[in-house]
């Protein structure tokens, strides 16, 4: 494929595609945000900078719109105004998908409002849409998708939400998984070297025994730098599984 725009025949409101310009994979546990995790706030002091480095690398690419993408109960875009919260997670903290937004909006999944709460703690400027989809989405499902976030803006760049297997150990969400660990590595490798391939290959069946909250996310991203046309760099920031669940940070450029 090439990089040339080219124009979607089957939906016009969705306008010219364009190629994706830049990425960035950080995962979505509640406790990445302080007041959730209290006074364990600082054992995810180095997640926290590794997103914040990927976040910044995106937004430094200048890209017109920044688009979340996550896990929901369902697949489609979410548009501002939009609002996610942390009561179920013990905060009484509302994160608006857009700062100063007119009120609250459609309701963001726990992987978006992550997202939004990453975004806003870099003052970004830039326009913000927001993307869910189904942890069970197929092929046809996710190609779909992924056609929708490369025609959201001239500039896009992608901040992917996802976590990794939560079998990693006996205190592990899912329990300990032997199968837990070479998946999880397959993943990094993938995400440090922008094998595209890779990711599409993960098998739906085994991610979700495995809990793994990020396959779809990262089949669409994916998908939308296939479809971008040209190479990518990948370089991982974090990979690390402090409470049985593999959490990654990625930053992915053209080349």
């Amino acid at each position: 494929m090439t990089g040339s725009a080219r124009r979607r025949t089957d939906d016009s409101r969705y306008g010219e595609w364009v190629p994706l310009v830049a990425a960035a994979v950080c995962p979505h546990p509640p406790l990445l945000v302080p007041e959730v995790a209290g006074s364990a706030a600082p054992e995810l002091d180095d997640l926290r900078a590794a997103c914040d480095t990927a976040v910044r690398r995106l937004l430094a690419v200048d890209p017109d719109t920044v688009v979340l993408l996550g896990t929901g109960p369902v697949t489609g875009l979410i548009h501002p105004p939009a609002t996610g919260s942390l009561q179920p997670w013990g905060v009484d903290l509302d994160v608006p998908l857009v700062p100063g937004q007119p009120d609250r909006g459609a309701v963001l999944p726990l992987s978006l409002t992550i997202g939004a709460w990453l975004l806003a703690r870099h003052d970004a400027r830039e326009s913000v849409t927001a993307v869910q989809v189904a942890a069970d989405a197929g092929p046809a499902e996710l190609a779909a998708l992924a056609d929708e976030v490369g025609a959201a803006g001239d500039r896009v760049a992608l901040l992917v939400l996802g976590d990794g297997s939560a079998c990693r150990g006996e205190k592990a969400p899912g329990y300990d998984d032997p199968r837990a660990r070479p998946y999880d590595q397959r993943v990094a490798t993938a995400l440090a070297e922008a094998d595209l391939d890779v990711l599409l290959d993960l098998d739906p069946v085994l991610s979700a025994e495995l809990k793994a909250a990020g396959r779809a996310p990262w089949q669409v991203l994916a998908r939308a730098a296939g479809s971008a046309g040209g190479g990518w760099r990948g370089e991982l920031l974090h990979d690390a599984a402090p409470y049985g669940v593999a959490y990654f940070v990625a930053s992915w450029e053209r080349v």
